[in-house]
């Protein structure tokens, strides 16, 4: 695949059909899960969207910004899938929960594929890396601040660095992600989730939720 890292393009009036680019970054999304960052050239997005590959240039300036706006797609997705369900985490075994039904849902839908090809290929496509970063910080916003409500009642806990801590929950579910896509077993992740919620648990017990906060 031929990239020349990411390029920035002006608005170009009437630049083709909203529908177009829409089947491009859904041909782009398909190309990474299923032949990754290599194979997704313009050639086989075009392919796959029923279009000359010339349209990836016309609508989008480069390849690389194509697959940018298809890691948007799934991002946004994801994000309106589960920032009710995360950031609704009042305690640290809702919490794991929520980690959980996020690894699980990610998995079903082949998103973590997505994600893992433009991360691991990033540092190869120059200015590709801070793209793909900047558009990491939205989930660790969300992490940061599901941790901070879940630690919100241990004891200490308003001394933890949520932001650290956002961190490694962040990197901790996309490993765990990336090792059950490979292995396809997921027997491993429930059974470390299930370690983790019993301790979760036992700090969730030192300072359980009083009677209104169970009533409201």
């Amino acid at each position: 695949m031929a990239v020349s890292g990411v390029r920035r393009r002006g608005t170009v009036e009437g630049a083709g059909s909203a529908q177009t680019r829409q089947d491009l970054v859904d041909a782009a999304v398909a190309a990474l899960r299923e032949v990754g960052f290599s194979g997704a050239s313009a050639r086989e997005i075009g392919r796959r969207a029923g279009c000359p590959q010339s349209q990836v240039f016309y609508h989008f300036g480069s390849v690389v910004n194509l697959l940018l706006a298809a890691l948007d797609e799934v991002s946004t997705r994801r994000m309106g899938a589960y920032r009710s369900m995360v950031a609704g985490a009042s305690s640290l075994t809702e919490l794991l929960d929520a980690a959980q039904t996020v690894l699980t849902s990610d998995l079903a839908a082949g998103d973590v594929r997505v994600l893992a090809e433009m991360i691991s290929n990033a540092p190869m496509v120059p200015g590709l890396a801070a793209e793909v970063e900047r558009r990491l910080v939205p989930w660790f916003e969300l992490a940061e601040d599901a941790v901070r409500t879940a630690v919100a009642r241990v004891p200490f806990g308003g001394l933890a660095p949520t932001a650290d801590a956002a961190r490694v929950v962040v990197a901790g579910l996309l490993g765990l992600e990336l090792l059950e896509s490979l292995s396809g077993e997921r027997r491993r992740a429930e059974q470390l989730f299930g370690r983790a919620r019993t301790f979760a648990a036992l700090l969730d017990g030192l300072n359980p939720p009083t009677s209104r906060e169970t009533t409201s």
